[in-house]
């Protein structure tokens, strides 16, 4: 029995040691809104550019003055690092002349890939006339846009139900989408059986996996009733009474992160997506960890 066990080891560590080169990371990052923000994103991206991602992306925001911000972060990002990146794109709240005239604005100076989203809209008091998949068909219209698209494994909070959300997510893909990136979960087999339901229903593209490294586990209990994210029983318990102790809590984040990454890597996976909040720390460690081969 033990020699049986330790052949099972030295499998298993061998899988580990195949891993360098074989996962693809990309990092999400925002707009700073003020000096000593700026400097903790700028401190981020040249800290996980060192890990050389397959892109970074770069959020949008609801009104004129942060999109300008949108465009510069991403052309400086990219000129620093030489990293490719895509900036999020929505269509709320912008009408088809804008879009289009910012997508040329993206495709003349060399910007390729966008992040297609819908977006929030901050007064619920209308219907949505426009989503995702009028965005997506838009982009391509204007050029070969390499395109982004969300996906949500326990539904997006508005959806009709589960089915509707991934038959949404496919009218998309047969739009042009390129790739979906998830909203970030910490149940592994739910993601699991989402993707599995992409396959079945013809959503044959990657279905990028959102990871979040935790910070603040406070934080990620409001981030997660927005988003209608299931944080399990096992976490509760796991950050219980480290409210004002957060570098145990970031330890404890890492550890949570790295062994939903080698689950899902055992599933198949090879792509990830990390939610970073212009934060470097703990991601820095989960990336480093994986790409060294040690768990």
């Amino acid at each position: 029995m033990k020699n049986i066990d330790q052949s099972k080891r030295e499998m298993f560590n061998q899988n580990l040691l195949d891993l360098k080169d074989k996962i693809n990371i990309s990092f999400e990052f925002f707009p700073p809104k003020n000096v000593s923000l700026e400097k903790n994103l700028w401190s981020s991206v040249n800290k996980l550019s060192v890990l050389k991602p397959v892109f970074f992306s770069v959020t949008y925001g609801a009104n004129s003055g942060e999109r300008d911000r949108t465009y510069t972060i991403v052309k400086e990002i990219k000129e620093r690092t030489g990293v490719s990146v895509a900036p999020h794109l929505t269509c709320i709240d912008a009408t088809d002349e804008e879009l289009k005239m910012i997508a040329k604005h993206y495709w003349k100076n060399g910007i390729r890939h966008v992040v297609a989203l819908r977006g929030d809209q901050l007064k619920q008091t209308k219907r949505m006339k426009r989503h995702a998949l009028n965005l997506v068909k838009l982009l391509k219209d204007v050029a070969d846009f390499d395109i982004s698209v969300a996906a949500y494994p326990e539904v997006h909070p508005e959806a009709k139900d589960a089915l509707s959300d991934l038959m949404n997510l496919k009218r998309k893909v047969d739009a042009g989408a390129n790739r979906a990136i998830t909203q970030f979960f910490f149940d592994v087999e739910c993601y699991l059986r989402f993707r599995d339901l992409c396959f079945k229903n013809g959503i044959n593209i990657k279905i990028i996996p959102g990871i979040f490294p935790i910070f603040d586990f406070q934080k990620l209990k409001q981030f997660s009733k927005m988003t209608n994210v299931n944080i399990p029983i096992f976490m509760h318990k796991m950050f219980e009474g480290l409210d004002n102790d957060l570098e145990t809590s970031k330890m404890i984040g890492s550890y949570i992160s790295i062994n939903m990454i080698k689950k899902l890597y055992f599933e198949g996976v090879k792509d990830f997506h990390f939610y970073t909040l212009n934060r470097s720390d703990v991601i820095y460690a989960v990336c480093h960890i994986l790409r060294q081969k040690i768990f």
